[in-house]
């Protein structure tokens, strides 16, 4: 077994992060799922939530993602995104005025999309 794979976190405007994990943790339709190497190959599709990603250097890279694909085979694993975005680049403040916003007019989409965001920024702290 490998110990390590190589990870690309890619949303559809840019390549969000890529290099070398030990344990990636994504949710997918089936439930959340954590990829070692040495992971069967999958394929899945991803629902909105936190990305964890452990890397190599015993440091953790945690991003906000919304929908889109995961794909894993000979230890490469793939994320790739609708729309994604590092808990380090989640101004959080605005993401609490987003969510209350949302939940003013009642739009559960961006209660969604903000809680995301905000779980993402929160996990990395």
């Amino acid at each position: 077994m490998a110990a390590e794979l190589h990870v690309a976190l890619v949303a559809a405007d840019r390549e969000v992060w890529s290099g070398q994990a030990t344990l990636v943790v994504a949710r997918t339709t089936s439930g959340d799922i954590g990829v070692m190497p040495g992971h069967q190959p999958l394929l899945g599709v991803l629902e909105s939530g936190p990305v964890i990603i452990r890397t190599s250097e015993s440091g953790t890279v945690v991003a906000a993602v919304h929908g889109g694909f995961i794909s894993f085979a000979d230890d490469k694993l793939s994320l790739l995104a609708e729309v994604a975005e590092l808990s380090d680049e989640i101004d959080v403040q605005h993401a609490e005025q987003e969510l209350e916003r949302a939940k003013a007019e009642d739009d559960a989409e961006a209660q969604r999309r903000a809680d995301v965001r905000l779980r993402a920024a929160t996990a990395a702290r």
